[in-house]
């Protein structure tokens, strides 16, 4: 927007203290390359465009905000004589991406000294070329330090997980491989007994029975009920009795078995009428191996399930084999992600799920929002644990007008007033020395408002802090189309 052209006073010019120790020629030199314009109400310029030139207000009210998802988020509002915006950073030239990191507008009839980005950008080296190195070096060196520590971030992140991988892996992986030896022994154990029953003066008639007894006994297995303590106490018990009225020894250490594979006395009943009196007891130990290696092979299918489960998750969290920029499911990113903290959130937190499941698809970068929920999951445990350890970690998700809302809510001791306003600067932490970076919420920040257009805010009292994220439905119009997921 252009304002009405002044002319420039280098009195007035250098009265502002910016300017106060300018030499009479270079105040000249402003005025002759700058300008003085007067602004009505309104906007001066907006967050985004090519950042061309440097403004530093004389007189008036001036507002600079940032855009925060699709809200204009205000984060300056001043009447100081002497203040400055625009193209601060254009002596750094073409190394940095010259464009307005905010936007500016008046509130009331406002003057400014206007100086062309280029301009600025020839004065600072003429006039203060070792500040001008020191400022580069701050520059630059602030962001490598940035992206070393992120890195580092990152790693501290990625081995956390790989932990808690680690340790949810090992449970189903050693079931596994204790449940495979038993059923080394249990598979033994019944080549003998066939081979004693194969030598036995059994009709051809009453080893079908046996053979379609053990098939149906398996069947039964499949489908075994799920049965209260309770329950399960009680069925054992006439079991056991039945097993003893029929003259099978060590009944005790049967009945458990059979009543986990869903078998009762009606069963048993049905097998003491399909075969002689003589050979019950063999057949009875014949089901029992028979059961005991289809629950074995149950917990070996369970187990490597389990493990086949986990990985997927780690691939979903990683999004190795996945597009960068694509639709996503958020839930299944949330449910991933709380999979590969699970070690790390322990079992005295209580996770809650509060999904809306109706929500659609959004255009995202799955990857980046993991590292995101990560940050925040971690935050929330580690205000947990600084509380005691014990408390409940609540994941909601809902719409919110044109967007779809993450929210994490933990029930940790709150962040205090004064450092709100700070917890998203880069390098500010409120964590023990050594237990965080302070780049967290940082890169959580840009990854969410910077790369999705969205919105990351918080609210905090003690024992009720939430973090909500707010994401487009629908990707903005300079992001490519995003890949449909297979």
């Amino acid at each position: 927007m252009s304002g009405q052209l002044i002319p420039c006073s280098p009195a007035e010019i250098g009265s502002l203290f910016l300017f106060e120790k300018l030499s009479p020629e270079q105040l000249g030199r402003l005025c002759g390359e700058g300008r003085v314009e007067r602004f009505e109400p309104g906007p001066v310029y907006a967050e985004g465009e090519p950042a061309t030139c440097f403004y530093v207000m004389i007189e008036g009210t001036v507002v600079l905000s940032r855009r925060v998802g699709g809200d204009d988020v205000e984060v300056t509002r001043t009447s100081q004589r002497g203040v400055y915006a625009g193209s601060m950073q254009a002596y750094l030239g073409d190394r940095v991406q010259q464009t307005y990191n905010n936007s500016m507008r008046v509130t009331e009839p406002s003057r400014f000294f206007v100086l062309p980005a280029d301009s600025f950008a020839a004065m600072m080296q003429d006039w203060f070329p070792m500040a001008v190195h020191l400022l580069e070096g701050l520059f630059f060196g602030s962001k490598s330090t940035q992206r070393a520590i992120g890195q580092r971030e990152r790693l501290l992140a990625l081995g956390s997980l790989s932990a808690g991988l680690t340790h949810e892996l090992n449970n189903p992986a050693a079931a596994a491989v204790r449940a495979t030896a038993t059923l080394r022994e249990r598979v033994a154990k019944m080549r003998h007994k066939l081979r004693v029953i194969s030598g036995g003066s059994y009709s051809r008639e009453t080893l079908a029975n046996l053979i379609d007894i053990q098939d149906r006994t398996a069947e039964r297995v499949a489908k075994a009920p799920q049965l209260s303590p309770l329950e399960a106490s009680d069925r054992e018990d006439e079991l056991t009795d039945w097993l003893d009225d029929h003259g099978i020894a060590e009944g005790w250490r049967i009945a458990p078995t059979f009543v986990q594979a869903g078998l009762d006395i009606d069963w048993l009943d049905q097998v003491a009428a399909a075969v002689d009196e003589e050979i019950l007891p063999g057949a009875v130990g014949w089901l029992n191996y028979t059961v005991e290696t289809e629950l074995l092979m149950d917990e070996i299918e369970d187990s490597t399930n389990r493990i086949s489960h986990l990985v997927d998750a780690a691939k979903q969290y990683s999004q190795l084999d996945r597009a960068p920029y694509r639709m996503a499911d958020v839930h299944e990113l949330l449910d991933s992600t709380l999979l590969m903290l699970s070690g790390k959130i322990g079992r005295q937190i209580k996770v809650v799920k509060e999904y809306d499941r109706t929500l659609p698809k959004i255009p995202a970068y799955p990857a980046e929002l993991n590292q995101v929920w990560t940050n925040l999951i971690d935050n929330a445990v580690s205000a947990i644990n600084s509380t005691g350890g014990e408390g409940t970690l609540t994941v909601r998700t809902a719409p919110d007008h044109d967007r779809l809302l993450v929210e994490f809510r933990d029930t940790g001791g709150g962040i205090p007033a004064e450092d709100r306003g700070r917890i998203f600067d880069p390098f500010f932490t409120t964590k023990p020395v050594g237990e965080g970076t302070g780049l967290g919420l940082d890169i959580s920040w840009r990854i969410v408002v910077n790369k999705h257009h969205g919105g990351l805010q918080v609210e905090s009292v003690p024992g009720d802090t939430r973090f909500q994220v707010l994401l487009p439905l629908t990707a903005a119009d300079d992001d490519t189309a995003p890949e449909e997921t297979v």
